[in-house]
């Protein structure tokens, strides 16, 4: 009995990898053309918020939001949530109206296909070049300059460790929305690590919970308060996760 779940949960995970791909192939020629200039990236993004919401639904996820919070079109943010799984990035693509860019790591560029896509359409960061993370902040003032939000994790990886609720936060978040002077938003993704984590014979459909919290101005903020502002996003958010975990045991 155990054999045939390990058959069905690698065939459904199989089944994610086909669903991702074979959309992007079939709108190919159109994700050329959306990926070709940043004026059409607000479409490109409605684009990808539709493949995204396919991609979970035929998972058989169902995502259950929780937060009132409302966001001024044209007004940028700093979306932010906790990073477990794969399924992440699809997850905020569906819950966050507001066009957003992700930063994200250079080594994704190595995907077939997605790849490609994935170099025009985000700011790729090389963690172990300081240039690197210098040209990210040039990268997404052009970004804020025409509108558009900014999505980092700032975990800055999946913990490997499967029994780590929360990762230490990397400074990029803060760093840049004191820079920019934007506000971040920070979100909670209880269910990711769960329903499909990097752990192969894991995970299940079923609710993806979003808990979006209370936003945290930078407004005349400097740069020497992102430890403050990192440290009590932490606290906030790992308390909401712990909490969870009790409530559920």
């Amino acid at each position: 009995m155990e054999i045939i779940k390990i058959i069905l949960r690698s065939l459904w995970r199989v089944w994610f990898y086909v669903v991702a791909g074979s959309i992007i192939i079939v709108l190919l020629p159109v994700l050329l053309i959306l990926t070709s200039h940043e004026r059409f990236y607000s479409i490109f993004y409605k684009l990808a918020r539709w493949w995204a919401k396919v991609v979970i639904f035929l998972m058989g996820f169902k995502v259950k939001i929780e937060g009132n919070q409302k966001f001024e079109n044209g007004k940028s943010y700093m979306f932010s949530a906790n990073h477990t799984s794969m399924i992440d990035a699809f997850l905020m693509l569906a819950v966050v109206k507001n066009p957003i860019v992700f930063v994200g790591k250079q080594e994704l560029v190595k995907l077939p296909i997605f790849g490609f896509f994935y170099k025009r359409t985000c700011i790729l960061v090389d963690r172990s070049n300081s240039e690197s993370r210098k040209n990210v902040y040039e990268s997404a003032q052009r970004k804020l300059n025409r509108g558009f939000s900014v999505c980092i994790f700032p975990e800055g990886l999946v913990p490997s460790d499967e029994s780590i609720v929360l990762s230490d936060f990397r400074n990029g978040v803060f760093s840049l929305s004191i820079e920019h002077q934007i506000p971040i938003v920070p979100m909670i993704f209880y269910d990711c690590k769960n329903r499909f984590s990097y752990t192969i014979n894991s995970g299940s459909p079923g609710i993806l919970r979003v808990k979006i919290l209370d936003v945290i101005e930078t407004e005349n903020l400097i740069i020497n308060d992102k430890d403050m502002i990192r440290e009590k996003m932490f606290s906030i958010m790992y308390q909401e996760l712990i909490t969870d975990l009790k409530n559920h045991q």
